[in-house]
């Protein structure tokens, strides 16, 4: 018997990408805060920065999302 089952290493890959993708979003919320708050107080050279970091945090997000559906239908198609 195999110790370490298809539907265990798929869960445990989906486990860490989740909790990547909590840790950038978290992220992305205080830099779009710091962003809007700095713009607000009238330091617009801030508001490019932001948008552009916010932007790669996104696409970060955005990849691990299609890691996660890729892990999780290749797990599904292992068990049937």
């Amino acid at each position: 018997m195999n110790p370490n089952p298809p539907e265990n290493r798929g869960l445990t890959a989906i486990d860490g990408a989740m909790a990547l993708i909590v840790i950038l979003l978290i992220v992305q919320i205080w830099l779009l805060s710091a962003t809007l708050e700095s713009y607000l107080a009238g330091h617009r050279e801030a508001a490019i920065p932001g948008a552009i970091i916010s932007a790669i945090l996104f696409a970060a997000c955005l990849a691990l999302y299609r890691f996660v559906d890729r892990i999780d239908s290749d797990v599904r198609q292992d068990i049937k």
